[in-house]
């Protein structure tokens, strides 16, 4: 998510993001450059994206960078998207071994229009990427598949380390801001992949109107599903035709979520501002 100007005024001061560089910065956007890869990091106007990529860690994008869905929060295009490329596993395999990472997190855009909403490239993806990388763990941020338990699977069976799935906000305001994903759906996708042993992980943003009560009731729901590994983070709204900016949450209230999800029982928690879902997702793998 971009952080745009809000029409209220300026980014308050602890939203400010310092300019991307560095030589591991450098170095991690010429192999996704010149490898034909997509990542969340550059779709998804991360405010992160220089440390993460200079501590050679990078959230892979597959299958395309066009979503089939129109949600009012995310900068990533919408349309249709592009066949899936199947020599896109070993090209993303390969170049993971070349940026000698450790932990990689992959995610993708929402593919409703295949017949498997992209599961099976899903799971050809984390296996081939584990093949080329002995070793190497994996968080998959999966979207919702429709909440069909046949395609989640299809991901649980190559057995990545972390399967996370967002929420993305409260109950009340899902129908807002989500185009067909439902609450409910999100939570049972979690609940299912708790249920099969998994570690499983959730985040959503704040700053969308949501009260302090509706932020509490979804920790708990999380918790209540079998997610351990919660993220909370500021929202910024990427251009003018998506959701406005309904407050900029305060540090200092972060910080109150954040006590409040470690006091709900969540084994391991990000929550400020500038966080989004896989950020410090390979401190995330100490939990296990």
């Amino acid at each position: 998510m971009r952080a745009e100007r809000h029409r209220t005024g300026r980014l308050p001061g602890w939203l400010k993001m310092q300019r991307a560089s560095g030589e591991n910065y450098s170095r991690v956007k010429r192999i996704v450059g010149e490898n034909n890869l997509h990542t969340i990091c550059t779709s998804g106007n991360c405010p992160n994206i220089g440390e993460c990529w200079n501590a050679g860690t990078a959230t892979f994008m597959i299958m395309g960078d066009i979503c089939t869905r129109a949600c009012k929060f995310c900068s990533t295009r919408t349309g249709k998207p592009l066949p899936p490329d199947p020599d896109e596993p070993l090209r993303l395999a390969e170049s993971i071994k070349l940026l000698k990472i450790k932990h990689c997190v992959l995610t993708s855009v929402d593919r409703d229009d295949l017949p498997d909403q992209g599961a099976g490239l899903w799971a050809e993806t984390i296996r081939t990427v584990k093949m080329i990388n002995p070793g190497l763990t994996i968080e998959s941020l999966i979207p919702d598949f429709s909440g069909r338990h046949d395609l989640i699977q299809m991901i649980i069976d190559e057995a990545p380390e972390v399967i996370s799935h967002n929420i993305e906000t409260v109950r009340r305001l899902t129908p807002l801001i989500r185009s067909k994903a439902k609450y409910e759906t999100s939570l049972d996708v979690i609940r299912y992949v708790s249920g099969k042993g998994l570690r499983a992980k959730s985040g959503f943003m704040v700053g969308l109107g949501e009260t302090e009560e509706e932020v509490e009731e979804a920790m708990v729901d999380l918790y209540e599903a079998g997610c351990r590994i919660l993220t909370v983070g500021q929202y910024l709204q990427p251009s003018l035709d998506h959701m406005e900016v309904s407050e900029y949450v305060t540090p200092e209230k972060f910080e109150k979520y954040r006590k409040k999800a470690t006091e709900t029982g969540f084994l391991f928690v990000e929550c400020n501002p500038l966080v989004r879902s896989s950020f410090h997702a390979e401190k995330h793998i100490a939990t296990l």
